[in-house]
């Protein structure tokens, strides 16, 4: 392990905002990780994965651990089923594409989806109707304060909407460093409820889609509407689609009649954040280097210089003008830090 000094992260984070590390060091296995851990103090380290769901706001004085531990594996498998075991470095759309060209199902609806394996258990991530915890068998982290190894279940994750135990009450305690994901090797259980899916699918004339077919559908899609952080920096939905509880959405319902929602069950309503910001006017606005897409209205970019501390302000803007209109208060989905 080789330890930088005055790390520039604009690399490692899809805002692509420029900001310094104090220290920064490349961890390339679980030995090197425990070595290191031993040597540090929890507190003095920043552990950095793909980049992809964070916000940095102002150098890093810690040292910043960039976990690049790499690996693919089946574990397990049967008639029906397959275990596969990624480390936390893999990129997540890469070990995705692997499984589809493995025919083991399950990831397909979430192709494309920027940062890397370890740390979709943290935000639950998801899209299209399905979420990391359906498919979820189990994790091995290493907890900061002794070091020791631990395996989580699903039912330890506490899984909920783009949330789990890794982001509240675990928050800042372990390091995942592998997921094990439980995919289908035959008889298929694909979602294609989306409007958008079923489009591409229909124009294509698909009327038994594969899981590959579903896969390109979700890729186009997020390409037609999402930017290539490569390109131009953002971090993918930058808002949580925020919840209501039937009082709160009759009123809200009452107010913006013609405003789309989805019942989420008999006593809950998801509101789309992204007409929200539209509906507050936000949407293709661009405040210097700091801008809401055109295309997309809950993804916020850095059209080139933008500080992290711009676009977190922008951000805040969105929230105070949305709860003034309408009074819901839209959660980042993204760390700040």
């Amino acid at each position: 392990m080789r330890i930088e000094e005055n790390k520039s992260l604009r690399n490692f984070n899809t805002f692509n905002i420029e900001c310094k590390a104090r220290y920064f060091v490349s961890v390339e296995s679980v030995a090197d990780l425990k070595q290191l851990l031993a040597s540090k103090p929890s507190q003095e380290l920043f552990v950095l994965g793909g980049g992809s769901n964070m916000l940095l706001t102002d150098d890093l004085d810690n040292l910043v651990v960039h976990l690049n531990l790499k690996g693919i594996e089946v574990v397990e498998e049967n008639q029906t089923h397959v275990l596969v075991k990624a480390m936390a470095g893999e990129d997540w759309h890469q070990f995705v594409q692997y499984c589809i060209e493995n025919d083991f199902g399950g990831l397909e609806n979430l192709s494309l989806i920027p940062g890397n394996v370890g740390t979709a258990p943290i935000q639950n991530i998801g899209a299209y109707g399905v979420e990391l915890k359906d498919v979820f068998q189990s994790c091995q982290a290493i907890e900061l304060e002794t070091l020791e190894e631990k395996v989580f279940q699903k039912m330890d994750c506490a899984f909920e909407y783009r949330n789990s135990v890794f982001k509240n009450k675990l928050k800042g305690k372990y390091i995942i460093t592998s997921v094990i994901f439980k995919l289908t090797k035959a008889n298929h259980k694909t979602n294609i409820a989306y409007g958008d899916i079923q489009k591409i699918l229909a124009d294509k004339k698909i009327e038994n889609p594969s899981i590959k077919d579903i896969s390109e559908a979700v890729i186009a899609i997020r390409q037609s509407k999402l930017p290539d952080p490569k390109k131009l920096g953002n971090s993918g939905s930058f808002f949580k689609n925020p919840v209501l509880d039937s009082e709160p959405f009759q009123t809200f319902r009452r107010n913006f009649p013609e405003a789309p929602f989805y019942e989420v069950s008999a006593n809950q309503f998801k509101i789309p954040a992204a007409w929200l910001i539209e509906n507050a006017g936000f949407k293709g606005k661009r405040f210097g280097d700091a801008g809401v897409h055109k295309n997309q209205a809950l993804v916020l970019v850095n059209y080139g210089s933008a500080t992290g501390k711009e676009i977190w302000e922008l951000a805040l803007r969105i929230q105070e003008k949305v709860k003034e209109m309408t009074g819901i208060y839209l959660e980042p989905e993204v760390n700040v830090f």
